[in-house]
């Protein structure tokens, strides 16, 4: 059933209560007229209504992300676990939302469940949003009649799998750290000092050392051709990322490098382990059949390796293998998760072991992301001492050298 585009805005309002008391506030509305007549349906005569200004650095235009959408996640599990009926913790949900664009979808899915529809249906309205996982996870906890615990195990699963994504981005982005300002301290560096004393090498009269020759080359190629050099680089950094998005197989290119990289690859696979482990207990702890489970874990790893591999395990279990064997059979899982899923499915306690599983692997990722960064901040002295010691041997050459110039 298509949900009618709520356009609300937010006002600054100004006016006189009941008593004749001067009183302000901020409400939502439509516009101003509708904003007027809220405020006298609440016994407050407006003064003044106008719309909000809104800082450009205000959270209120900003786009929604996966820990919005958690956050949400866990507002509701605790209105509903306290008694709020979900209609009314929708719309509590929404007057607390700072972003705009949270609201307005808040809105619109209270509006969408107010006219009859499933909250599930509502919210597979917005697929940018909530995934398939998300809605049938909702949906089963409508359908067995526990929505609230259900909205708190998905809570819990989405505010894990996000707190696991900034670990590994938090391991990507030290090392590109160290290239970056690598990159800029050089730069610096050949555009403003070299040229310095280039003039200076220049009264000599002599023959440049060869590295120093080298380096003065190359400082006239970056005053030059900066700019170029510069293009070179957004354009390079732009076409990888289209690429990355439109070609599968590039896509999937990257997705079996990336895993190759010494130390970064060691935690994406931990991370990818991780994320099977909590996606198929959270899915399976929710009722899920195991081989639809096994779907969605495929679809929540975020690696192909680990896709084709989980998509591997579905095809075995549901020819009758056991979960352990198929997994074996994959050959990318380490032997620990390997035995804890088989003492899990022996002692009937798949759930809680893959559970443990998750929570061991999260624990590596984090340690292995510390120790990484333990080492990088070393490694980024020992970059920038070099490339700036090489350039400051390069300029002060000729200097030792001039007494034999002089002479």
């Amino acid at each position: 059933m298509a949900v009618k585009e709520v356009k609300l805005q937010t006002f600054e309002w100004q006016g006189k209560d009941k008593s004749g008391n001067a009183t302000k506030g901020k409400l939502d509305a439509t516009n101003v007229a509708a904003a007027k007549a809220r405020l006298r349906s609440q016994g407050i005569i407006p003064k003044r209504v106008s719309k909000e200004r809104v800082s450009m650095f205000s959270n209120k235009n900003k786009a929604i992300k996966p820990l919005d959408i958690a956050f949400f996640t866990r507002q509701m599990a605790t209105m509903m676990k306290s008694g709020v009926p979900l209609i009314q913790g929708l719309e509590i949900v929404a007057n607390g939302a700072e972003k705009d664009k949270l609201k307005k979808m808040i809105y619109q899915i209270r509006d969408s469940v107010s006219s009859g529809t499933d909250f599930s249906t509502a919210l597979a309205q917005f697929p940018d949003y909530f995934d398939d996982l998300y809605c049938n996870l909702v949906r089963a906890g409508e359908q067995s009649g526990a929505l609230e615990t259900m909205l708190d195990r998905i809570a819990s699963y989405k505010e894990k799998i996000e707190a696991l994504k900034a670990k590994i981005r938090k391991a990507m982005t030290y090392p590109a750290a160290v290239v970056v300002v690598g990159i800029v301290v050089t730069a610096i560096l050949l555009v403003k000092v070299v040229p310095v004393f280039e003039d200076l090498f220049t009264s000599f009269g002599a023959d440049l050392p060869a590295f120093t020759r080298f380096v003065v080359d190359l400082s006239e190629y970056a005053q030059k051709w900066w700019f170029v050099a510069l293009l070179a680089v957004a354009l390079t950094g732009y076409a990888f990322q289209r690429t990355h998005k439109k070609s599968q197989r590039f896509h999937d290119w990257v997705d079996r490098a990336v895993l190759k990289i010494p130390v970064i690859g060691k935690i994406l696979h931990q991370a990818a382990i991780a994320r099977f482990a909590r996606t198929l207990s959270t899915t399976f702890a929710a009722g899920v059949p195991l081989v639809e489970a096994l779907d969605s874990a495929a679809g929540a790893v975020g690696n192909v390796v680990y896709r084709n591999a989980i998509l591997q395990i579905r095809n075995g279990v549901s020819t009758g293998q056991s979960l352990q064997n198929a997994v074996t059979m994959t050959g990318v899982f380490p032997n620990m998760a390997i035995q804890m899923i088989g003492i899990g499915e022996e002692a009937g306690s798949l759930e809680a072991m893959l559970d443990k599983i998750a929570s061991f692997y999260e624990e590596q990722v984090d340690n292995a992301v510390d120790a990484l960064s333990s080492l990088m901040e070393p490694m980024i002295m020992v970059v920038l001492g070099t490339l700036v010691g090489g350039l400051v041997i390069a300029m002060y050459l000729p200097i030792f050298q001039l007494g034999n110039v002089v002479g």
